[in-house]
């Protein structure tokens, strides 16, 4: 089985355009979901991502939302602790094909990372 994992210098998850998730009400709070629209800066990107480095500004500090671990997409999507590796990986294929482009090197060496991964990324270090 696949491990989700995250892909350091990727950045995708930081482009927050609230056009490409209309569903953002189904699964934030009316204060996260303030919260969130408040990041959204130029291009759709978060204010707080660096795009020179690709790497998130406030990384530690970052909100519940930002943050890909099985408790959290329990809580906002429901997703069981066993489905949560293959709905994140879903998630981050989506998203990197969406921001990058289904033949992107972002792509690639996500599918390439998730191939090869035999334990979890930087988010549960």
């Amino acid at each position: 089985m696949a491990t989700w994992q995250c892909i350091k210098g990727c950045g995708a998850c930081c482009n927050l355009d609230p056009r490409d998730r209309p569903d953002l009400a189904e699964y934030l709070s009316p204060e996260e979901l303030t919260h969130y629209l408040s990041l959204v800066g130029e291009g759709g990107w978060c204010i707080n991502f660096d795009a020179e480095s690709r790497e998130c500004r406030i990384y530690d500090e970052r909100p519940r939302f930002c943050r890909v671990l099985p408790e959290t997409f329990e809580q906002m999507f429901g997703v069981s602790p066993e489905a949560f590796n293959e709905f994140a990986i879903d998630c981050c294929d989506q998203q990197i094909a969406g921001v990058y482009g289904d033949d992107s090197p972002e792509l690639e060496l996500y599918e390439q990372a998730i191939a090869n991964c035999s334990g979890f990324g930087d988010e549960f270090s």
